[in-house]
């Protein structure tokens, strides 16, 4: 199956799936993917007058696409997003958490010692990463808990099953993310429904505008040695593309996974199988 079949069997025509970080690179992708689908895709957003290309994606159909107002770190926000959500569509079937990034304030290097990070800069990354995928979960999740079913994926990162350098705010962030998913999917199947599931995909490097500044030189337009060693120690020698991850989000949103929660799984074109040997 290609990238452009993604979503062909995966029984969303009709379902209801919100979608964090949708006007994102990676997360406008899997919205128009979803609404390809034929899936109903509502994302909240906290500018979505800044989003007209991906309302010209998802008016082309065959699903529904919405832009609501709304902010992941704010939970009073979310409520009314999902108010509006359910007066429109009647429920909530999955969630997809995809809102995230870094921030240079956040990276060390050779300007920038791990001592003298901005406490700022660290909580900014942390909260939005972290708290941006609980709070929707609380939001939601409680919809599906009322629902008796329901289904969740988050979207880690590689970063945060294998720390890598400079990236200490990201890095923390987004294991403390795959960690919440494993927690999350044993007490939603416990406590509420074992119909609910929760799973993240840790995906690996993919160029994205917020690591821009990491891999690629602003003067010359090349590589810098980071992105360079990271195309050195990733087997199938290249970035991600945003398409890399629709099956696997498809596989996870469908059916075909109903036996599967609790698990993380990884996107990254072999660079978690290779020791650099």
């Amino acid at each position: 199956m290609g990238n452009a079949d993604a979503g062909k069997g995966s029984d969303l025509d009709g379902r209801t799936v919100v979608l964090t970080g949708g006007t994102g690179v990676l997360g406008s992708e899997m919205a128009a993917a979803l609404v390809r689908a034929g899936a109903n895709v509502a994302i909240p957003a906290r500018d979505p007058s800044r989003a007209s290309e991906l309302k010209g994606r998802l008016a082309a159909g065959p699903g529904k696409g919405i832009l609501l107002r709304a902010d992941v770190l704010s939970k009073e926000s979310l409520e009314e997003a999902a108010l509006e959500i359910r007066n429109r569509f009647g429920r909530v079937d999955a969630l997809v958490n995809a809102a995230g990034g870094n921030l240079p304030g956040a990276t060390t290097g050779p300007q920038q010692r791990f001592f003298d990070l901005p406490a700022d800069a660290v909580k900014q990354v942390v909260d939005l990463n972290l708290l941006g995928t609980v709070l929707p979960c609380q939001v939601f999740g409680r919809i599906m808990a009322e629902q008796g079913e329901g289904n969740i994926v988050n979207i880690a990162s590689m970063a945060g099953m294998r720390p890598l350098t400079r990236v200490v705010a990201y890095s923390a962030s987004k294991a403390g993310v795959a960690n919440f998913t494993q927690w999350l999917a044993v007490h939603m199947a416990r406590e509420y429904a074992p119909g609910i599931r929760v799973n993240a995909i840790a995906p690996g490097f993919f160029h994205t505008r917020q690591n821009h500044f990491l891999l690629y030189d602003e003067k010359s337009g090349e590589l810098t040695p980071r992105g360079r060693s990271i195309v050195d120690h990733t087997p199938m020698r290249r970035f991600g593309r945003p398409e890399d991850l629709l099956g696997v989000l498809f596989w996870l949103l469908s059916p075909a996974s109903a036996f599967v929660t609790g698990s993380v799984v990884t996107v990254d074109g072999g660079f978690s199988a290779f020791s650099g040997v």
